[in-house]
């Protein structure tokens, strides 16, 4: 028998409805919030641990065309692969939910998320974690607790709890934050241009306005999650008691470690190169294992290896807490070398090449046309979008050394480039309506590429001429905490980011930040603590700033870059340079070799190509063309229900005979579809059988909208 849960949060219910489907999983949930409806299920297969010393989840998010009631666009009609949207949402899920399970949890999980019906006006990326937490609540899983995810906008510097798609496209931020009534577990920011934007001014949000909304995410999370866990606990499941797998070193051996090879395993840490330091801790191992003590306690490499790891973390983390330095010799607040060059591939419109300590990111930028942007479908909006600023990521096997081939986009490089597109796309202008696409090739990584990608990518939009409000850039930033003290980490390096507690992303220009994300438990930490965390990743950001401002002043323009002219003509020209079925303007493409685009609104014209002399004479002709034609004045559309009604009987003109009918110009302006099955009640195979033009003929009105009229004989 179902069981049911009904809420109310901020004049919202939500529905949740426990036992009615899905039934055979450990746990599942039917929710229902508005129209929407998500279905979410957990299985984990207890029989079948895997061997791996690792937390096997999957979660994947899927939206079903049908909950929108539609057919997928294209020839296959069967719903195929996840859109990058389903994808970067069941990694939202994922890291939201990864921290509660214990270590040592060995055992086949899968986590699916199904959208079932969808209300555009709701968040579905909130409705995806809220479902998703509720299965795995009430499963027989060994969790108990409750996670949400809220959404915090801002409009006329108000905040919003989970605003509506309506209320999204006025926002200037877009804030998603996860976690349970305790904690705060996961992160993502992005700032928002304004639509007008007269100034051209950012909405980089300062670090102070930030820690503001973020406490305002916390609050409600508080509430939600108690309010979930109140509710939930009499439905829950008894939880399956499961052996969890954890790698033991026994502490004679962690002693004995720590006796003889400390200073051995400091000299390898303060090793400068990331490979190289790995081998040495992988030497120090090799050469334990010849030991008396570990010969005759027969020990085998991996538990050596092991604890020579743990000794590792152990003084990593000493050093810099006690001591201030850092494995490669900064201060916590020091950034790695930078080193900047731009435009260095001579085929392309533009490049940059970022190289930070051993994290290297070669961003690529290439210019195309307002129609050259990416097609794609989005469940809760009609039609085909254009995506019009594209950033790929992509991060091949050897740049962390790693032999391995490079095949499709993996989940984690949607999530980076989708990070790196979110901190760049507020600082395009709004007036250009071109379209872009930078790709980030990670050569080498040691530390955040990410934040490597939106530095290069920053600097590849300026070489290629794009108009950017301010430069941007990134840092990742770290912490530790031990032994009652603190210590924040600018530029955070592989090595810290492993042996840490802390590890976030933030992006932004001199004023504020454009792109946050976050992946971390804030359950002691204070929002003081993280105001301080900011300011000195502004710090940090500020030093990365002059560097690329320095190294902007110094763009040679790409030869490959596109010349362009831009000018205006009488809007009621364009029609001329267009020419009957586009002939004029082929012509003008083919002869001149160059790329038009028009605005039958404003009556711009943009030329591009790649030879001065041809592009000059393209204008030239455009404008001669337009001054010695005639002025096609731009015709209001015609309201006809203001001027007709239904069963109106009219007398009208043909004007125009096609094969499926004809239209009649009406006596009071505009234009009636007659269709051939309705001019006659005899079968009719021809209308130019039965009509001329100008033949006046009385028609009656059958149906009327705002721009469209159909008519029918009036003995019919």
């Amino acid at each position: 028998m179902a069981k049911i849960c009904e809420l109310e949060f901020n004049n919202q219910k939500e529905i949740f409805e426990f036992d009615k489907v899905a039934k055979q999983s450990n746990g599942a949930v039917l929710l229902k919030i508005g129209n929407a409806v998500i279905l979410a299920s957990v299985v984990s297969e207890f029989d079948n641990p895997v061997s791996e010393d690792f937390i096997p989840l999957t979660v994947q998010y899927i939206e079903k065309t049908y909950a929108a009631a539609k057919i997928p666009g294209g020839f296959i009609k069967r719903d195929g692969k996840p859109s990058d949207f389903e994808t970067l949402t069941s990694r939202i899920v994922d890291r939201s939910l990864r921290p509660l399970f214990p270590n040592g949890y060995i055992y086949p999980t899968t986590i699916t998320v199904m959208v079932l019906s969808i209300d555009d006006q709701l968040d579905s990326q909130v409705l995806a974690l809220k479902a998703a937490s509720a299965a795995l609540y009430v499963s027989d899983l060994p969790i108990r607790k409750s996670i949400d995810g809220v959404r915090i906008g801002c409009i006329d510097e108000q905040y919003i709890i989970n605003p509506t798609s309506s209320e999204m496209e006025q926002s200037t931020l877009d804030l998603y934050v996860a976690g349970s009534k305790d904690e705060l577990l996961m992160i993502e920011m992005k700032s928002i241009s304004s639509q007008i934007d007269q100034q051209h001014n950012m909405n980089d949000l300062e670090e102070a306005k930030l820690v503001e909304a973020i406490a305002l995410a916390q609050t409600h999370l508080k509430q939600t999650n108690s309010s979930y866990e109140e509710n939930f606990i009499p439905i829950a499941k008894d939880s399956v008691e499961v052996e969890l797998i954890t790698t033991t070193v026994r502490d004679s051996l962690l002693e004995y470690t720590k006796d003889n090879y400390t200073q051995d395993i400091q000299n390898a840490i303060k090793v400068m190169a990331k490979k190289e330091r790995t081998s040495a801790l992988k030497d120090i191992a090799l050469k334990m294992e010849n030991d008396q003590y570990i010969t005759s306690n027969e020990i085998e490499f991996k538990e050596i290896y092991e604890a020579v790891s743990i000794i590792k973390k152990e003084q990593v983390r000493k050093m810099i807490v006690h001591d201030g330095i850092r494995a490669d010799g900064r201060t916590i607040t020091q950034i790695r070398p930078i080193s900047i060059e731009t435009n260095i591939l001579p085929s392309a419109h533009s490049s940059c090449l970022f190289t930070r300590g051993e994290t290297q990111a070669l961003v690529i930028g290439t210019l195309g046309g307002p129609k050259d942007g990416q097609m794609y479908e989005e469940l809760s909006k009609k039609g085909t979008l254009l995506e019009n600023f594209m950033l790929h990521y992509n991060f091949p096997g050897f740049s962390v050394g790693e032999a391995k081939p490079i095949f499709g986009v993996s989940r984690r490089e949607l999530g980076h480039g989708n990070l790196a597109k979110r901190a760049l796309e507020s600082s395009i202008l709004k007036e250009f309506k071109d379209t872009i696409k930078l790709v980030s090739e990670i050569l080498e990584s040691n530390g955040s590429s990410s934040m490597a990608t939106v530095c290069g990518g920053s600097l590849a939009l300026k070489a290629a001429g794009v108009p950017i409000k301010e430069l941007v850039a990134g840092v990742a930033m770290g912490a530790i905490f031990q032994d009652n003290k603190e210590a924040i980490l600018t530029d955070i390096m592989g090595l810290e980011d492993h042996d840490g507690d802390m590890d976030f992303k933030v992006t932004g220009t001199k004023n504020g930040i454009t792109a946050l994300q976050m992946d971390i438990k804030l359950g002691g930490i204070s929002l003081d603590f993280l105001t301080k965390a900011l300011q000195d990743a502004k710090q940090g950001r500020i030093h990365i700033l002059n560097l690329m401002e320095d190294a902007a002043q110094n763009i040679i323009t790409s030869n490959a870059l596109p010349l362009v002219e831009t000018f205006t003509i009488d809007p009621g020209k364009i029609f001329s340079v267009i020419g009957k079925g586009g002939a004029t303007i082929r012509e003008l493409t083919e002869t001149f070799e160059v790329s038009v685009d028009l605005d039958r609104d404003t009556g711009s014209v943009k030329v591009t190509g790649n030879d001065k002399n041809k592009i000059i004479s393209a204008v030239e002709q455009i404008k001669s063309i337009a001054s010695s034609s005639k002025t096609f004045a731009k015709k209001e559309p015609i309201n006809f229900e203001k001027l007709y009604n239904v069963n109106d009987v009219l007398k009208g003109k043909v004007a125009r005979i096609t094969d499926f009918g004809a239209f009649i110009e009406l006596e009071k302006g505009g234009e009636g579809l007659l269709h051939i099955s309705k001019i006659s009640k005899q079968r009719i195979n021809n209308v130019k059988d039965v009509l001329d033009i100008n033949q006046e003929i009385e028609v009656k009105v059958l149906k009327i909208s705002k721009d469209r009229i159909e008519l029918a004989n009036p003995i019919l």
